[in-house]
This record gives structure tokens, C-alpha cells and sequence, in this order.
């Protein structure tokens, strides 16, 4: 049986180095599994759509939808979601994170940009109107702070809060002694400096927007890594297993039917209501009345 087709699915972007950035993932994701149909699909701004793909697949071929989004949110729930739903045989797996090689990936962004243990961080993520992307991203920020002591918040591009350059004044406020500054902010050290630590997975319109947000220093996104690809194989093969489960449990259900819709026969005499019959029967035979 040939394995599922995956459908590498990026947002989407006008930025030509972070579009290539994402076209060197997939093609890093065929390089780590070669003979795996890897198909190219968007939920915005580039083409091809992803619902325009999914229709397009062959005849009888079963799929998997990979998002290459870094949280679970507005495109996972409702744009990836009705796709697999039109398509009957296919299937989506979960997003690239949270992770924890993603956690170590940005630590690795941190220390390439110089990021010492006196700097404050802010990281920040694209956003989404989806709590669930939140939880995702503080849950990364977790699995970041279990690397590193600095003083660390999450903030968004769009649609949550608090917004990336609200974090940054904020940071900047304790640094210079403001208000909220100390043991309760995290006491963080004066004279430090205010870092954004870009969860993003390529340059685009969001990470342009980093460069605004009056910090000092910004990282670079995520790609290039070797790490993304292995992941995104991950979700596939854990997408592909639940697949493989859900028809393999079908059987059982329907060999226990029958025996649970069966009409219901003559009580076992090993019950109270066959014991005393039993008795009964032995009484009439050999003292009869």
C-alpha cells in the first residue's frame, strides 16, 4: 500500500526569501523520505490553494494535510479542517508546535544574536484569535525558560494579547527602573537590553513588523533548520498511525454487536431462578407426590 500523500501547508507569503525558505522545507521533508509524494498548498496569499489540492488529488489516493504553522489556530481549525473534510481518506496532523526542538531551536537563534543572561525577551508569535494558540505558544515559552533564566513574556503579532511592542515598552519599563520593575517583575537586571526572540517560521509581513516594535535586538525566524522538516515528518507518520487505527477497531465493535443485540434466552440454572427450578425438577422425580 503506497503511503498517504502529504500536503505541506504554509499561510502563505509575498516575501520572496520566505517563500523560498518554506519551499526548502518541503523539499528537505522529501530528502529525509525519499518516494513520499510531497505536494506544495497555502491557506493565503500564494498559490495553490489548499482546497484547490485537496480537490485535485487522484482518484482513491488518501492524504495528509501537514500545517506548516507553528500553533494551532484559525487556519488549522477552520481552513485545514473543511479541506480534510471534503475529501474523504483524508487526514490533518498537528502543527510544528509547540515543540521542544523548537524551544531549543530559539535558544540557539538567542545565543547566534548574542542574547546574554542580563537581556529580557519578548517572544513573540504571529497570533490568532484562537485561545488554543496562546496556550501553544505559552506552553513553548515554558519549554524555553526550562534553557534559559532571563526574564521572558509572550506577545503576538495580530488578534491576541498583549501585543509585541506592548511587551517591549513594558520590558523596557523594568529595565530603566519603571513601574513594575523588580522581584515581583522578575528582577531583572538594569542595564540590560530588550530582545525579541522572532517564533516565526520565515521572513514575511509579521517578522517585518518585529523591526517596529522598538527593541533592540530582533532574532532571525526559525528556518533554515533541519529541525523543521524532522518534525513535520513526525506529525505525518502520527497522522498516518491514527488512520491506520481507527478502521482497525471497527471489526471489533461489530463482532460485540451481535452478541449485545442477541434476544435475550432462557436464564442460565447457575442463576437463582434456574437453581430453584433444578430443585424442583430433582424433587418431582424422586419423591413424587
Amino acid at each position: 500500500m503506497n503511503s498517504p500523500i502529504m500536503i505541506a501547508c504554509a499561510h502563505g507569503t509575498s516575501n520572496t526569501q520566505g517563500a523560498a525558505e518554506v519551499n526548502a522545507l518541503r523539499d528537505a521533508i522529501a530528502a529525509l523520505r525519499p518516494g513520499l509524494d510531497v505536494r506544495e498548498a497555502y491557506v493565503d496569499v500564494q498559490q495553490p490553494d489548499l482546497v484547490d489540492v485537496v480537490a485535485g488529488l487522484p482518484e482513491g489516493e488518501s492524504a495528509v494535510v501537514v500545517p506548516l504553522l507553528l500553533s494551532v489556530g484559525y487556519h488549522v481549525k477552520v481552513d485545514i479542517a473543511r479541506a480534510v473534510k471534503s475529501r474523504p481518506g483524508s487526514a490533518a496532523a498537528a502543527p510544528l508546535g509547540p515543540d521542544p526542538r523548537l524551544a531549543e531551536l530559539l535558544d540557539q537563534r538567542l545565543r547566534e544574536a548574542g542574547v546574554t543572561d542580563n537581556d529580557v525577551i519578548v517572544l513573540a508569535a504571529a497570533g490568532s484569535s484562537n485561545p488554543n494558540a496562546a496556550k501553544s505558544v505559552e506552553e513553548l515559552l515554558g519549554q524555553l525558560q526550562q534553557l534559559r533564566s532571563n526574564r521572558m513574556v509572550a506577545a503576538y503579532g495580530a488578534s491576541a494579547k498583549p501585543s509585541v511592542p506592548d511587551a517591549v515598552a513594558m520590558l523596557r519599563e523594568e529595565l530603566e527602573g519603571g513601574a513594575g520593575a523588580g522581584e515581583s517583575a522578575g528582577a531583572v537586571d538594569v542595564g540590560g537590553r530588550v530582545v525579541i526572540a522572532s517564533y516565526l517560521l520565515a521572513p514575511g509581513h509579521f517578522h517585518d513588523q518585529l523591526a517596529k516594535a522598538g527593541a533592540d535586538v530582533v532574532t532571525e525566524p526559525l528556518l533554515p533548520s533541519p529541525v523543521l522538516a524532522e518534525i513535520a515528518l513526525e506529525r505525518y507518520d502520527a497522522a498516518v498511525a491514527k488512520m491506520k487505527e481507527t478502521p482497525a477497531k471497527a471489526p471489533e465493535v461489530e463482532r460485540a454487536a451481535p452478541a449485545a443485540a442477541a434476544p435475550a434466552g432462557p436464564e442460565p440454572e447457575t442463576q437463582e431462578g434456574g437453581f430453584f427450578k433444578a430443585v424442583r425438577r430433582f424433587v418431582t422425580k424422586y419423591f413424587p407426590r
